[in-house]
């Protein structure tokens, strides 16, 4: 996308100035928008990463009713937790781990404070850079420009930023006000995620980037590749979350106990048998979520406590 006004050329702070008006005037409300609090936010960007926003929200109310503090997640039984994120569909359990080892060193190595920047909040478990980046912004207002799907769609259509990582994170690091990473990062992703889809509503939303915009000039709404995300049912992480809760419910399981509680068509011997369950726990057990163990000859499985 080379035509219309080259990113250089555009009014940095008038287009600043339209966003911020555009989005404190109206924007989704989400109840970790109304908070500061790191370990809330946290818990939302997490919860976030494979769950559609409107689902969260529920989950993420719950989540805090139950465990309100990072100490209270610290001390919590970590098979619980992991139980709570299978009921909720919450995506890989895995990360519902992490998170609790994440609170768990907030205690033991941060003396109870959440690091405020994002380069210490990756010292957490579980926790890379965007999320770091994430918590920094929502929480402390200290972080830098995020660069998700969403961003990157805007800036691509916008102001015809190339298809190129480097060249969104260096694009949109320029656009964003100095200490407003809070407001500024909530505004374009909220952006990208009403006006800006991938089938855009530019007049309905009252897109406040219609004036620079090169799509909406050009009717041109081509958009970076989205890698397509692989289908739930019958996937690997679909059976590894019927396996946490099998043996949340039952304790410790025989794998011919355990395998027909997670798959119709398991037999012992067949392509989903012994061998297909043994890989799926083995892995299991490598993240640190199931403890595996022999007994007469029959390998046994049960959360990691």
């Amino acid at each position: 996308m080379t035509d219309g006004a080259p990113f250089d050329d555009i009014d940095r702070d008038a287009v600043r100035a339209a966003l911020r008006e555009w989005y404190e005037d109206d924007h989704r409300e989400f109840p970790w928008r109304e908070t500061t609090d790191p370990y809330e936010i946290l818990v939302s960007e997490v919860m976030s990463q494979q769950t559609q926003l409107g689902r969260v929200v529920e989950a993420w109310e719950a989540f805090l009713d139950r465990w309100p503090t990072a100490e209270a997640l610290a001390e919590a039984d970590r098979a619980a937790v992991v139980g709570f994120w299978t009921d909720h569909s919450l995506g890989y359990n895995n990360r519902a781990k992490y998170l609790h080892e994440a609170a768990q060193q907030v205690g033991d190595e941060f003396d109870g404070e959440f690091p405020q920047s994002p380069d210490r909040l990756q010292e957490l478990m579980g926790v890379g850079p965007y999320t770091a980046n994430a918590v920094a912004s929502f929480a402390f207002n200290n972080g830098d420009a995020v660069v998700d799907t969403n961003v990157k769609r805007v800036l691509y259509r916008a102001f015809g930023v190339p298809d190129d990582d480097d060249a969104f994170e260096q694009r949109a690091s320029e656009l964003m006000p100095a200490g407003e990473s809070r407001l500024w990062n909530n505004a374009i992703m909220e952006l990208g995620g009403t006006a800006c889809e991938q089938t855009p509503i530019c007049d309905e939303s009252g897109c406040p980037w219609r004036e620079w915009c090169h799509a909406y000039q050009t009717g041109d709404f081509t958009a970076p590749d989205v890698p397509t995300q692989p289908s739930f049912k019958g996937s690997r992480r679909q059976f590894r979350g019927r396996v946490v809760r099998a043996l949340s419910e039952h304790g410790e399981l025989a794998l011919d106990e355990l395998g027909p509680r997670i798959r119709v068509d398991y037999t012992p011997e067949g392509d989903s048998g012994r061998e297909w369950l043994r890989g799926l726990l083995e892995d299991l057990s490598e993240e640190g979520m199931v403890e595996l163990s022999d007994r007469d000859g029959t390998t046994l499985a049960r959360l990691q406590e």
